[in-house]
């Protein structure tokens, strides 16, 4: 598979809720930078981080509106919307992908964390 290829592999298994087969294109190294909420690294951790937060959702959207690749270096544009028990939360990103060796070494998404916490029900 192409770098391009991978992320839209592991895009696909995240919807699916697929973690099984999201975390077997990740690396043993990989960064995972949600640059608003801190850094995890490795599968374990990774895994440990997503697995939560998107189980708790019923459906998994993410809406890639543009993905364009220069080597290793991935960068698209999405829409991530989890359908979750109150309803939807959208939230545009911006994620950077390297892939080496057909796996993930870094993931980085940015996205303004004002949006998402304006999106949950209030407390």
């Amino acid at each position: 598979m192409t770098p391009s290829e991978t992320v839209t592999a592991f895009i696909d298994a995240l919807e699916a809720k697929d973690f099984d087969a999201a975390i077997a294109l990740i690396s043993d190294e990989c960064e995972y930078d949600n640059v608003p909420m801190g850094k995890v690294h490795g599968p374990v951790e990774i895994r440990g981080l997503l697995e939560p937060m998107l189980g708790a959702a019923t459906t998994v959207d993410w809406k890639v509106y543009r993905q364009a690749a220069d080597g290793p270096t991935v960068f698209n544009e999405r829409l991530d919307r989890f359908e979750m028990p109150f309803g939807w939360v959208d939230m545009p990103v911006t994620g950077v992908w390297e892939v080496h060796g057909g796996k993930i070494t870094l993931w980085r998404d940015y996205f303004d964390l004002a949006t998402y916490r304006n999106q949950l029900p209030s407390s």
